[in-house]
């Protein structure tokens, strides 16, 4: 099995999560048959989104950059990293690391496309929206993007940064406020494309119609560096959301 690399830290309850989720989805009998891991969790990386939409000048990329290289020379041969917004970096990073750094954002556009969605509302940060990872990826796949407006995105930015990261609670009914409001706009399914929002699926219990990008890039790491559990091969919740 090939030896997995992780750039976490982004955040750390995001990265201890994701560490669950691997060992979850991975089909071993014994300790000795899962993956073997290199983390590296650095929270003190620069915040992604405030570099993105230049409210900071300090790039994450070098830090990024230089944590990969040591995984690699720690034996990592490939990278995740359970941040979708650091994934504005992807191709940089792999270019610098010299390894693959796995890409949620296009497996999650390829999940949606086997699953025959057509418009996916998207939950995430301002710099993941505004960088357009998500409507570039999907647009290759003739999927439309459904976004919050103004001050429901506000609402989302609120949750991961004042709440989540902050170590609160995300309140259930001002998140089924947002989700409501996507699903009245045409969304089929809802993506909790930010590794926080990840947390509310974990805390709250989802029902039917939502998507965790971040068990996306965990099936595709456990694919990449082990063996995958059966009951993993599809993450879309069963059924589409109804207006």
């Amino acid at each position: 099995m090939k030896k997995l690399g992780i750039i976490g830290g982004l955040g750390p309850m995001a990265t201890a999560y994701f560490l669950q989720l691997l060992t979850r989805m991975s089909d071993a009998a014994t300790d000795q048959e899962h993956m073997e891991i290199m983390l590296h969790s650095k929270p003190q990386i620069p915040d992604r989104t405030e570099f993105i939409l230049g409210q900071s000048k300090e790039s994450p990329l070098p830090w990024m950059t230089e944590i990969g290289i040591g995984l690699k020379e720690q034996g990592a041969e490939i990278i995740a990293i359970p941040c979708i917004t650091a994934h504005y970096f992807q191709k940089t990073l792999e270019e610098g690391i010299g390894i693959p750094v796995l890409n949620a954002v296009a497996e999650t556009a390829l999940c949606l496309k086997e699953a025959g969605v057509e418009r996916a509302g998207i939950l995430a940060t301002d710099g993941t929206v505004r960088s357009e990872l998500f409507q570039k990826a999907f647009g290759a796949e003739k999927i439309a993007c459904v976004l919050p407006h103004g001050e429901g995105q506000q609402t989302v930015m609120d949750m991961i940064y004042k709440r989540i990261k902050a170590g609160r609670h995300v309140d259930p009914n001002e998140f089924a406020v947002l989700t409501e409001e996507l699903t009245k706009k045409g969304a089929q399914t809802i993506l909790l494309a930010c590794t926080e929002l990840s947390l509310v699926k974990r805390d709250l219990g989802l029902g039917a119609g939502f998507l965790d990008v971040m068990e996306v890039l965990a099936r595709k790491a456990v694919l990449s560096c082990g063996r995958l559990k059966k009951e993993y091969e599809c993450l879309l919740s069963h059924g589409q959301r109804e207006e």
